[in-house]
């Protein structure tokens, strides 16, 4: 790694080290290897593709109670270890556009790093590891596993999405459809696979609670 990438790494272990929601650095480093399997196979700007992975969820507002100073110190660490205005700039437009909820109600254009971020960010969100976290984050929030008489909603909002739900809704009006969603041809295949071992999940859950 370049030594400002080795700082930037450092800043993200110090931000998001400590988190329950399934954003913690072992989320963090997840997306960061993903990040780098899908560069091999698509080559832009590794840097700058690696610095958003490391710093996408630094000042998410689902994360933190003050994103704008969450945002200011992103900001200042990469001006501090030698980040150009306009990469600096790259690397904040892809981590505002990237998210789930951004993209409900429009389309976001991404560049080309981005792309692979948001890949590799949504693949960490799918497959037995997505079911984890997936359950961590409503526990934190006190969303209840699963409700029968709860249906999984249509046409989202970016104001609604984040509404107390059960988990296993969200698999139907997030992670589901995430594969269908992948920039890359490698993140759609790996997205398939770990789509289908959730539903396999999803169909014993309901199986077992119905017992």
């Amino acid at each position: 790694m370049t030594e400002r990438l080795t700082a930037v790494a450092n800043f993200a272990q110090q931000m998001m080290t400590g988190d329950r929601s399934g954003h913690g650095f072992d989320h963090i480093e997840r997306v960061v290897n993903l990040t780098r399997q899908l560069l091999a196979e698509n080559p832009v700007n590794g840097e700058i593709a690696l610095t958003a992975a490391y710093l996408h969820d630094c000042f998410d507002d689902k994360l933190t109670d003050d994103p704008a100073a969450r945002r200011a110190e992103v900001v200042n660490e990469l001006t501090q270890v030698g980040y150009q205005p306009a990469e600096v700039d790259h690397i904040l437009s892809i981590i505002d556009h990237m998210p789930f909820a951004a993209n409900l109600e429009q389309h976001q254009e991404l560049s080309p790093e981005g792309q692979l971020v948001q890949d590799a960010d949504r693949l960490d969100a799918i497959g037995a590891i997505g079911i984890a976290r997936a359950f961590s984050y409503g526990a934190v929030h006190g969303y209840a596993m699963y409700d029968p008489k709860v249906q999984p909603r249509e046409n989202l909002t970016k104001e609604n999405y984040r509404q107390p739900e059960t988990t296993i809704n969200h698999f139907y009006e997030k992670l589901f459809k995430l594969p269908d969603q992948m920039n890359t041809a490698t993140a759609r295949r790996i997205g398939n696979e770990r789509k289908r071992y959730m539903q396999s999940f999803v169909t014993e859950f309901k199986r077992e609670w119905e017992l």
